[in-house]
């Protein structure tokens, strides 16, 4: 999996299959959605717009819990993967943990390995899991997930995750990680923007480079994968330039250092109307 990849969280479809498309011809190879961003057939018209062969094109998207439930993940890879355009889906990931119904989220992990086995899928994974969720899954599951998605940015590092995430193996990706999460009705009120950061700033400029640029280099050092959104042809090319340049240990422990945290996304232990855990998935 290449390490950076491009998000489409919030991307109007409209403007997805040509973000998608722009960033492929950048140099990602890495696309990253989700059956509820409603966008995972214009991230296939994007794909085959872009001309990269497929086998270049690693593919992520993730199962909503309204689909978990052994035979209903295994409806919703379907459903995504006629979305998408492809046979073959390279990643696949549990949306939420969903821990008030979570015997149901271990359904939809097993209907995962399945999929894994079967050959449908190249990898499984998690998001938004915590070190307890995890903790819960592996008791009754057999195959590790090969990553965690989690809300993850120089405000909010979510230490104790990365450090579960570490000893079990597992990949910790990073959304919003530049901490460019906009909107979430009801969650992260009073946020502060950290590309406005003075001391991000101030390391920016000390290293030729922008803030955007500095925190996903700053993940990118230590080890995560990180999937920054934006439809805009200058940001994605921008977000893209971050292998020419490298934060030596102070500027990685001045990013560190920011750490708030404070979640600006939704809590995973916690329901929220906004999360709509039960929105249904249409079938194309």
């Amino acid at each position: 999996m290449p390490a950076l990849g491009l998000g489409v969280f919030q991307s109007p479809p409209e403007q997805t299959a040509a973000a998608v498309e722009e960033a492929l011809r950048v140099g990602y190879r890495h696309v990253d959605t989700a059956a509820v961003y409603g966008n995972e057939k214009e991230v296939g018209e994007g794909i085959r717009r872009s001309g990269v062969p497929r086998e270049e094109i690693f593919v992520e998207t993730k199962v909503w819990p309204s689909d978990f439930g052994y035979d209903e993940t295994l409806h919703a890879f379907e459903k995504s993967a006629r979305k998408l355009g492809v046979e073959q889906i390279d990643l696949l990931l549990l949306h939420q943990p969903a821990p008030h119904r979570f015997a149901r989220t271990v359904d939809a992990y097993r209907a995962l390995e399945t999929l894994l086995a079967d050959g449908m899928v190249r990898a499984v994974g998690v998001s938004n899991f915590t070190a307890a969720h995890l903790r819960r899954l592996g008791e009754e599951t057999s195959v590790v997930p090969a990553v965690n998605q989690v809300e993850l940015h120089p405000y909010f590092a979510d230490r104790e995750t990365q450090q579960a995430d570490a000893e079990l193996g597992i990949v910790t990706q990073a959304w919003s990680p530049i901490g460019g999460i906009t909107f979430y009705p009801g969650w992260g009120e009073q946020r502060r923007n950290v590309m406005e950061d003075p001391a991000l700033v101030a390391l920016a400029r000390e290293v030729g480079r922008s803030p955007a640029q500095v925190m996903l280099r700053w993940h990118l050092q230590q080890g995560r994968s990180a999937i920054p959104k934006s439809t805009d042809p200058g940001r994605i090319a921008e977000n893209f330039d971050v292998f020419g340049f490298e934060l030596d240990e102070r500027q990685l422990a001045l990013v560190d250092g920011l750490d708030t945290g404070r979640r600006t996304g939704p809590d995973p232990d916690r329901s929220s109307p906004s999360l709509n855990l039960d929105l249904p998935i249409p079938e194309r």
